[in-house]
């Protein structure tokens, strides 16, 4: 093997030192430059993507607030209704007796159940006859704060002697809707084909 024993001349220093340079500038890019300009590019995709993220969490958490502050007003207002699984009629039959049970006469007649989507309405006619107007508002308030949703449609009242509905009895007509759900609930012969809700 031969070594080189000659001294290099000033061109080829410069050539040498500019090689070096090159080398030194290449080995910078590819184990320096290259990759914390990746890891930069990274970090800055997650941080979009965090970002991102965290807006869809606030937006949910805000939604969470103000349904939270929606069922804190419901709930201050009295008590709040549960739609009840299909088919709940014996309880909602059960509440209604219990509720006219001391009215002086009443009768009770419901429709057919109708079905949209997972909504189940049961709608009902009811009279019912009391001693006073008092009386009328009771019934009215026990149907409304039930624990059943229910939603009290057209009411009338009529008086049964001298036209005057705050002086003795008190016949009322209305009718009214319990809700119910088929989540949880379980189809029967009584219940109808599912129509598409209206948009």
């Amino acid at each position: 093997m031969k070594v080189i024993s000659r001294e290099f001349s000033l061109k080829e220093k410069i050539l040498l030192l500019l090689l070096s340079l090159v080398l030194v500038g290449l080995a910078y890019y590819q184990f320096v430059d290259r990759p914390v300009r990746e890891t930069v590019t990274s970090a800055h995709r997650e941080t979009q993507e965090l970002k991102t993220e965290l807006k869809t969490v606030e937006a949910k958490l805000e939604k969470m607030r103000r349904m939270r502050s929606e069922i804190e007003d419901v709930t201050a207002g009295g008590t709040a209704s549960e739609m009840y699984s299909y088919n709940n009629s014996k309880a909602e039959i059960a509440l209604l007796n219990d509720i006219l049970g001391d009215t002086l006469q009443y009768a009770i007649t419901f429709e057919n159940v109708t079905r949209e989507g997972d909504q189940i309405r049961r709608d009902f006619s009811l009279q019912f006859t009391v001693d006073k107007y008092d009386a009328v508002e009771g019934v009215l308030q026990a149907l409304n704060g039930s624990p059943y949703r229910c939603l009290i449609g057209d009411v009338r009242c009529s008086a049964n002697r001298d036209g005057n509905i705050m002086d003795g009895n008190v016949t009322v007509n209305a009718v009214a809707t319990f809700y119910e759900t088929m989540v949880g609930g379980t189809p029967d012969a009584g219940l109808p084909e599912t129509r598409p809700s209206a948009r």
